[in-house]
């Protein structure tokens, strides 16, 4: 585990260097909103095919939000997301691929200093019923809220580049849960609620690689105190080529080690072609 984070604060060193440093204005007192939403969708249909196969249809519907407020020495970002696929091959009822919202409020105070104290506060659960489908018969996992992550931190917030920001804070995670108990008492199944204090690392960063291809990338690590041995990762990867003004191609990795759900390094990757929409 420790290798793998050396690996990951490896890459976003090489990508830091790799981007010219800028001086930002951003205008005070100002809302800034942003929105974007889309839609991947493949299907295929046969009928009387002698080469064999199966009708398929396969889709996504996904938003970026944010709105943001800037008052010097105040800096309030808020943003959204949300991602909702289901596919169906053949006679098969629908499966579901994507399933998350994430919502993130964050507060900076420029001070002056070398860094700027921040607090924040994520949310993220599941849209919909969640299922495994490994075995012959799809096994409820998740739903709505159960289970639910809630996660408050307070900590300094330093910003290398207008395109690369990291800060590290205290970080207070709650769990909720109703039917699916393993995520707060793997153990015993009994306790609803789980709360865990400890460390919180956050790392983003935003480059343009050419024209109409934008990298972004986070990676979010958090251990408990009781645990520093044991790091929870997510760590969100996005390459977005745009083909037109409403067609993008997106490549997307997702890797996620957490503990509580699994012993295994959770991996998704998903190459998808579809209709962007700017909203503001």
């Amino acid at each position: 585990m420790k290798k793998t984070l050396f690996i990951l604060f490896l890459i976003f060193s090489i990508s830091l260097f790799a981007e010219d440093e800028k001086k930002d204005s951003v205008a005070q007192q100002t809302w800034l909103p942003a929105g974007i939403a889309g839609l991947n969708l493949s299907q295929i249909a046969l009928d009387n095919w002698s080469q064999g196969g199966e009708d398929a249809l396969a889709f996504t519907l996904y938003g970026n939000f944010g709105l943001d407020y800037f008052d010097n020495p105040w800096s309030f970002t808020n943003k959204l997301k949300l991602a909702f696929g289901r596919t169906k091959l053949g006679s098969q009822d629908y499966r579901t691929t994507d399933n998350e919202i994430f919502l993130e409020d964050l507060l900076t105070y420029n001070a002056g200093w070398f860094a700027e104290p921040y607090i924040s506060n994520t949310f993220r659960t599941v849209i919909a019923d969640g299922f495994d489908y490994s075995g012959e018969t799809p096994v409820h996992i998740a739903s709505f809220f159960d289970p639910g992550y809630l996660m408050q931190a307070i900590g300094m917030a330093y910003k290398v580049s207008p395109n690369f920001t990291t800060r590290l804070g205290l970080g207070f995670q709650e769990t909720f849960t109703n039917d699916f108990r393993h995520y707060t008492d793997p153990e015993n199944l009994v306790d609803k609620f789980k709360f865990e204090t400890g460390l919180e690392s956050v790392t983003n960063a935003n480059f343009t690689l050419d024209d109409n291809l934008l990298f972004t990338s986070e990676l979010r690590l958090f251990s408990a105190f009781d645990e520093l041995d044991v790091w929870d990762v997510r760590f969100d990867n996005t390459i977005t080529a745009q083909v037109t003004k409403l067609v993008n191609v997106n490549l997307n990795v997702l890797l996620i080690y957490d503990k509580s759900q699994t012993l295994k390094t959770q991996i998704k990757e998903a190459l998808q072609i579809g209709i962007t929409y700017n909203l503001f």
